[in-house]
């Protein structure tokens, strides 16, 4: 229950009495709702998930689909019920990578892997050496192919077409001896600097950069970058 407070917490804005002032729209998430002796009232509420009672305010018993329910665009009462309802949050979808883990020591390597068509990316590279998609990486019909001493952690697009799961990536790339590095990485949108961890300046553009392989430091710049 303390949960659902803390929820409620951060919807004050959202707060209104129907039947006795302005409802709030159909998708705000939580609502304080009436009703007046032998009235009806119908309040504003985003009921797509659900629908919870989180506090009965009136002295009459409010009992589901006796003294309030659910109705298209909101829920309603009656029979004297006031209460604070809360919208249930639909069930996350649980996302899980399909990760294939490839390494070249110097020559050309092939990891078998079961595409059926779907796309391959780059998550993580694990070495010294850069890992350039096309130069150093790729994929064929149902393999992933490595050489000149990339290793690297590769994702799978799910099988559905779905894609890939959408969930930023954190990279770390590290310039030693103030000398340029590379750090191959998949890029889809862009990239941030999340965190600097050198003393030396971060500054995009002058020592850090990115495309779509990857990121690269320069200069003593050493930091955590978001890749999505």
């Amino acid at each position: 229950m303390k949960g659902v407070y803390g929820l409620l917490l951060g919807m004050l804005p959202m707060l209104a009495l129907a039947g006795r002032g302005d409802a709030p729209p159909a998708e705000a998430r939580w609502v304080r709702c009436g009703a007046d002796g032998n009235g009806r009232a119908h309040c504003a509420l985003d009921v797509s998930s659900g629908v919870q009672l989180v506090r009965q305010l009136s002295t009459q018993s409010c009992i589901r689909e006796t003294s309030w329910g659910v109705e298209e665009g909101g829920i309603w009462v009656s029979r004297g019920c006031e209460a604070e309802f809360a919208s249930e949050r639909p069930p996350a979808r649980r996302q899980a990578r399909r990760m294939v883990r490839c390494e070249s020591k110097g020559r050309l390597v092939t990891c078998p892997v079961l595409l059926r068509g779907a796309a391959v990316r780059l998550i993580r590279q694990q070495s010294l050496l850069p890992c350039r998609e096309g130069r150093t990486w790729g994929y064929g019909r149902n393999e992933i192919w490595v050489s000149r001493g990339c290793q690297g952690q590769f994702e799978v697009a799910a099988e559905d077409g779905s894609g890939f799961v959408d969930i930023p990536r954190q990279v770390v790339c590290e310039s030693k001896g103030e000398m340029r590095r590379e750090c191959g990485v998949s890029v889809e949108r862009r990239v941030t600097l999340a965190r600097q961890l050198s003393n030396a300046a971060c500054e995009e553009g002058r020592s850090w950069g990115w495309d779509r392989t990857g990121i690269w430091v320069d200069k003593g710049c050493r930091a955590e970058f978001s890749a999505d």
